[in-house]
C-alpha cells in the first residue's frame, strides 16, 4: 500500500521485487525506497583488453572462432557479475560486441551488403570483413565506412543499405546472451540501437533513400518485441542518441511515427527510450507522449534537460532514468550536486532511477590497476567500475534520512573541498595576455603559398605518410624495458635511432617526397605529448576503446599545462641528418590533446588549449630554429567534440578551437610550411572554419568515405593545399596501383593538380610491414603514372 501511495512502480516491480523499504526519505512527506540503478553499457574489451588480445589472435589464425567466442563469453560473465556485486538492478545485455554495436545492429537486421555475402564466409568472418576489409582467396572486399560516435573518441561503423537489401529480423546475438544473462541470474535489460538512430545513421548506397526502408525497419523491431516476449523478458532498452541533435519537423514526424507501431507491439515487455549525449529540446512533448515505460534523458551535458522536466512536467507513470553519473569523464561524481538535481526533479517525477549519463565504454575500466598512480591523486577519479560504486553510495545515500550526515556523503564533501594544488601563475599570466596578433600568421596564405612551391621544389602530386610507422613487437618491448629500468636511456635512444635510420632508407626507397620519421618513441599521438607536459597524469592500463581492436589511453589534465623542454626536436633534427629529403616534424595540436585527454572541470575548455597551444607554439619554434622546414600538428580530433546542434558550434567550441590552432603556427617563417591532418569525421558542415585554421596543407581522411569530401572541397573552393587519404589505413588489405590511380583522378577532376598532396588516410602505427611497403609502394607508382 505504501509503495503503489508513493510511486507507480509495477513495471519495476516486476523485474525487481526485492524492494528495500526504509523508515524516512530524503525527500519530506515520502516512506523511502533503495533507489534503483542502471548503467546503459559497460567496457567490453576487459579490464586489460582481454578481447583486444583474443581478437588479434584469431585475426592472425592463432586461435579458433570457438576459443574467442569463450572469451567474449567469460567477459560478459565478469561484467554482469561485477555490476551485480554493486547492486546495479537492471544490468544492460547486448552492450558487448566484437567490434561495434551500429554493425552488430546492422547484422540483426540483415543489413549485410551483397559483396560480403557473395564470399561465402562464416557469419562471424563475413562480420570481421564489414568491420576491417577482407583479401584473400575469398575475394577483395574494403570495411564499412568509419564515422565518430557523436561527440566522442569512439568510431562507429556505417552500416550501408542497398537498395536490395531486405532489413528483417535475421540474427540471434541479443537473444543468446540474454539466455546467457538469464542462466546466470542477471536481471537483464536487452540493449539495441533504436531504429531511428540506425536509420539516421546509415548510408543509402543506391537510389532508394531513408523513406523506403521505414516499413521494413519497423516490421524488424516489432519481430524483436515478439521475440524478446517468447524470451520473458520484462526490459527492452532501445538508444535514440540521435534524439539530442537539431531534428526536423520531418525528422520528428518519422520518430513518432516509427514508435506509435513499434509500442504497439511491445506486449508484456517494458520499454525503455534511453538518449544521451544532450538533450532533447526538440522533441520533448512527443516523446513523453508516447507510450514508453521509461525514459532515459541526460542531465549531465543536456544543458536543457531539467529545464525541460521542471516546465514541461513528467508523465507519473513512466520511470525516469536520471543520467546523473557522468560516462565520458574520470572525475568522481559531486553527490552534493547530483542529491540538487533529485531534489528537483521529485516535484515534478514519480519514480526515478539513476542511470549513467551514457555508455561507461567511453572511460577506463578500473582504478584497480593503476599501481603508480598515488593515492592523492586516484581518490579523485571514478572509472568504470568505480562509477559503478558511485551509483551504489547515490543509491543508499538518497535512502537515508538525512543524506548529508551519511559517511559517504561526508567524504565526497571533503574530497571536493580540498586544494588540488594543480595552478601555474606563470601559464595563466601569459594566456591572459595573448592579443589577437597572437593568432595571425602573416603573411597571408596566397603569398606563403608561392614562396613555399619556390623553397621545396616538390613534383607535382607530392607524396608523404601521415606520420607514424608499424611499430613493432621490438620497437614496443624496447619502450617496455626502458621504462621498467632494464635498458638505460643511451641503449633506448640507440634502438630508436636505428629504426629511424631504417625508416629513412626505405621511404627513400619507395621514392616517397617529404618524410617522416616513424615515431618509434611514442607510445601514442596525445599520450605522448602529455607525458612531456607539465600539468598531465597518466595511467598504466586506463585503456578506452576507440575502435573495433584499437584501444587508446588517455592522459589526464590535473593542472595548468606547460611544456618544461623540448619534445621532439631531436628525434626530427637526427631524421633531417639522414636525408636531403624534406623531414616533417610531428606534433599534435592543443585541441586533439585536449580533446583525447580526460579534461579539468574547473576550468575552461577554452583556457585548457590556449595553455597546451602555447606549450606547442614553443615546440613548432623549436623546431623551425633547428633546421625543420615542414612541421605537421595534427588536428585529429577538431571534429570530435563539436556541440550536437548548430547553433552552439561558434559560440561553444569554433570560437575558441580554431584560434588555438592559429595560436600554435603564427610564429613561423613564412617559408616553413605547416600541415595538419584530421580523422575520421563529417567535415562538410565546417569545412570553411578548416579552412581558416591558415593551414598550408590539410590531409584529410577520405577513403572509406569514397572521396565524398573532393565535392565539398570543391563546392567551397577551398584554398589550403589538400592530401585526402588514397587508401584505408585501418584496414589490413593492400590497395592495388590501379585502385589509387582511380582515386588520385577523382580527385584531380574537383583539385587543381598544384594543391593535390597523395598520402594514406591516416598513420601507419597500427599496420604491419607486410601490408605498408606494398601499400606505399603502390602508391608512389600510382602518383608517378598520374603525375
Amino acid at each position: 500500500t505504501d509503495a503503489s501511495s508513493n510511486f507507480s512502480s509495477d513495471a519495476l516491480c516486476a523485474v525487481l521485487p526485492q524492494f528495500t523499504w526504509l523508515p524516512k526519505h530524503v525527500f519530506p512527506q515520502k516512506r523511502s525506497y533503495l533507489m534503483k540503478t542502471t548503467i546503459i553499457g559497460f567496457p567490453r574489451v576487459g579490464s586489460l583488453r582481454e578481447l583486444k588480445f583474443a581478437s588479434e589472435k584469431y585475426f592472425r589464425g592463432e586461435i579458433s572462432a570457438e576459443e574467442l567466442q569463450n572469451t567474449a563469453k567469460e567477459l560478459r560473465s565478469t561484467h554482469w557479475q561485477l555490476q551485480q556485486e554493486n547492486g546495479i538492478s537492471l544490468i544492460p545485455v547486448n552492450d558487448f560486441s566484437f567490434y561495434d554495436n551500429m554493425l552488430d545492429t546492422a547484422v540483426l537486421l540483415n543489413a549485410v551488403p551483397e559483396r560480403y555475402r557473395a564470399l561465402s564466409l562464416s557469419p562471424l568472418d563475413t562480420y570481421f570483413a564489414m568491420a576491417r576489409g577482407y583479401q584473400g582467396e575469398h575475394g577483395d572486399v574494403k570495411a564499412f565506412a568509419m564515422k565518430k560516435w557523436f561527440n566522442t573518441n569512439y568510431h562507429y561503423m556505417v552500416p550501408e543499405i542497398e537498395d536490395t537489401t531486405e532489413i528483417r529480423l535475421a540474427g540471434e546475438k541479443p537473444f543468446a546472451e540474454y539466455a546467457e544473462a538469464k542462466a546466470l541470474g542477471v536481471p537483464a535489460k536487452l540493449v539495441l540501437i533504436g531504429p531511428f538512430t540506425f536509420l539516421k545513421l546509415a548510408r543509402f548506397t543506391g537510389e532508394k533513400t531513408l523513406s523506403d526502408f521505414v516499413e521494413d525497419t519497423v516490421k524488424a523491431y516489432c519481430d524483436y518485441l515478439a521475440k524478446l516476449n517468447e524470451l520473458g523478458v520484462a526490459w527492452a532498452e532501445l538508444d535514440e542518441p540521435y534524439l539530442v541533435k537539431d531534428l526536423s519537423a520531418e525528422d520528428i514526424a518519422l520518430f513518432t511515427q516509427i514508435y506509435k507501431t513499434v509500442l504497439a507491439a511491445k506486449g508484456n515487455v517494458k520499454v525503455l527510450l534511453q538518449t544521451y549525449f544532450g538533450d532533447v529540446r526538440d522533441c520533448y512533448s512527443e516523446i513523453t507522449a508516447l507510450d514508453f515505460d521509461g525514459i532515459g534523458l541526460d542531465f549531465t551535458e543536456g544543458k536543457q534537460t531539467m529545464a525541460l522536466v521542471q516546465k514541461n512536467g513528467f508523465p507519473k507513470e513512466k520511470i525516469l532514468f536520471a543520467g546523473v553519473v557522468n560516462g565520458k569523464n574520470i572525475w568522481r561524481n559531486s553527490y552534493e550536486k547530483t542529491l540538487k538535481i533529485l531534489e528537483q526533479l521529485r516535484p515534478v517525477c514519480g519514480e526515478i532511477v539513476l542511470n549513467t549519463s551514457c555508455s561507461l565504454l567511453h572511460v577506463p575500466y578500473t582504478l584497480r590497476n593503476e599501481t603508480k598512480l598515488a593515492e592523492s591523486y586516484q581518490k579523485h577519479f571514478a572509472f568504470a567500475e568505480e562509477k559503478l560504486e558511485e551509483l551504489a553510495e547515490l543509491s543508499q545515500i538518497c535512502a537515508s534520512a538525512q543524506p548529508q550526515a551519511t559517511e559517504a556523503y561526508q567524504k565526497n564533501q571533503q574530497l571536493f573541498c580540498e586544494d588540488r594544488h594543480c595552478s601555474n601563475a606563470e601559464v595563466q599570466r601569459k594566456v591572459a595576455a595573448l592579443t589577437e596578433a597572437d593568432f595571425v600568421r602573416k603573411p597571408a596564405f596566397a603569398e606563403r603559398e608561392k614562396i613555399q612551391q619556390e623553397t621545396f621544389q616538390l613534383p607535382p602530386l607530392p607524396t608523404t605518410t601521415i606520420g607514424s610507422f608499424p611499430q613493432t613487437k621490438e620497437v614496443r618491448a624496447n619502450r617496455a624495458a626502458f621504462r621498467k629500468g632494464e635498458i638505460s636511456e643511451e641503449q633506448y635512444v640507440d634502438f630508436n635511432k636505428k629504426q629511424i635510420a631504417d625508416c629513412v632508407a626505405l621511404q627513400e626507397k619507395i621514392g616517397l617526397d617529404v618524410l617522416v620519421h616513424g615515431e618509434f618513441e611514442r607510445n601514442d599521438m596525445v599520450e605522448y605529448f602529455g607525458e612531456c607536459l607539465e600539468g598531465y597524469l597518466f595511467t598504466e592500463k586506463a585503456w578506452v576503446q576507440s575502435y573495433g581492436t584499437r584501444c587508446v589511453k588517455p592522459p589526464i589534465v590535473w593542472g595548468d599545462v606547460s611544456r618544461a623542454k623540448p619534445m621532439t626536436v631531436k628525434w626530427s633534427v637526427y631524421a633531417q641528418s639522414l636525408t636531403k629529403k624534406p623531414m616533417k616534424g610531428m606534433l599534435t595540436g592543443p585541441v586533439t590533446i585536449l580533446n583525447w585527454s580526460f579534461p579539468r572541470e574547473d576550468i575552461s575548455l577554452q583556457d585548457c588549449a590556449y595553455q597546451i597551444g602555447l606549450a606547442i607554439r614553443e615546440e613548432v619554434l623549436d623546431l623551425e630554429k633547428n633546421g625543420i622546414r615542414i612541421i605537421q600538428v595534427d588536428e585529429a580530433a577538431l571534429r570530435e567534440k563539436l556541440p550536437l546542434r548548430k547553433s552552439d558550434w561558434k559560440t561553444e567550441y569554433l570560437n575558441w578551437t580554431i584560434p588555438a590552432f592559429r595560436l600554435v603556427h603564427s610564429g613561423v617563417k613564412p617559408e616553413t610550411q605547416v600541415h595538419t591532418h584530421m580523422c575520421y569525421s563529417e567535415f562538410a558542415d565546417i569545412i570553411q572554419d578548416i579552412d581558416d585554421m591558415d593551414a598550408d596543407v590539410i590531409t584529410f581522411e577520405a577513403s572509406r568515405s569514397d572521396l565524398t569530401i573532393l565535392d565539398v572541397l570543391q563546392e567551397n573552393h577551398f584554398r589550403t593545399e589538400v592530401g585526402p587519404g588514397v587508401y584505408d589505413i585501418h584496414s589490413p588489405r593492400i590497395p592495388t596501383t590501379a585502385e589509387i590511380k582511380t582515386a588520385i583522378s577523382k580527385m584531380l577532376s574537383r583539385i587543381p593538380k598544384e594543391k593535390l598532396w597523395v598520402n594514406p588516410d591516416c598513420g601507419l602505427k597500427t599496420r604491419g610491414i607486410a601490408e605498408t611497403v606494398p601499400s606505399l609502394e603502390n602508391m608512389v607508382e600510382a602518383a608517378k603514372a598520374c603525375r
